[in-house]
């Protein structure tokens, strides 16, 4: 199988699996102004296109190196432990799960499974599949396209952080005193 075959299936996989998992959650009973939001998915889809593998040819973007074939295929199998654990915290979720900042019915703190481990584990996944991706690609527009995604969901986080103290109060902060944002062993919130 070829790296970029295995780039677009894993992707390609991830994506389609996602979004019929959408249709997989409670009814939402609170969200954020529709216009918190903006700035964060504006940032994210900006990521996105510049990822594809067509935008960094349209720009006539050189490779800042070569990771060769091996290295390539080594790239493209780490996304399948990234995907994996966004499935994981995906499925521990459950219903509470929403690809926006909302407040279930029926919403409380998660901090089992992956989420004793991070806060938001689907992001820490996302952003470690991205990274590989970026760095097999190896040009500007792909690393540009990790920093714009990180920066997206960095600002999704502490949208999401703010509205969940807001709805659960002091179990959410008790929370996230105990357990770091994004990366294990990162630091946690004061």
């Amino acid at each position: 199988m070829s790296p970029g075959l295995l780039f677009r299936l894993t992707w390609g996989l991830w994506a389609l699996s996602w979004a019929a998992a959408a249709l997989w959650s409670a009814p939402t009973v609170k969200r954020p102004a529709p216009n918190a939001s903006l700035l964060y998915r504006v940032v994210i889809v900006l990521g996105v296109i510049l990822l594809l593998s067509r935008t960094s040819e349209w720009l006539h973007a050189e490779r800042l190196w070569h990771v060769g074939y091996g290295g390539a295929l080594a790239l493209g199998a780490l996304t399948i432990p990234c995907f994996l654990f966004v499935w994981w915290a995906r499925l521990h979720l459950g219903k509470l799960w929403s690809g926006s900042v909302t407040r279930k019915e029926g919403h409380h703190v998660v901090d089992t499974g992956p989420y004793a481990l991070v806060r938001h584990p689907i992001y820490t996944g996302l952003l470690g599949a991205t990274l590989v991706t970026a760095v097999a690609e190896a040009t500007i527009p792909a690393l540009l396209a990790f920093v714009a995604i990180t920066v997206g969901f960095c600002l999704k986080a502490r949208l999401e952080e703010d509205f969940l103290r807001r709805e659960l109060g002091g179990a959410y902060d008790a929370y996230r005193r105990r357990v770091p944002m994004l990366l294990p062993f990162g630091p946690k919130a004061a």
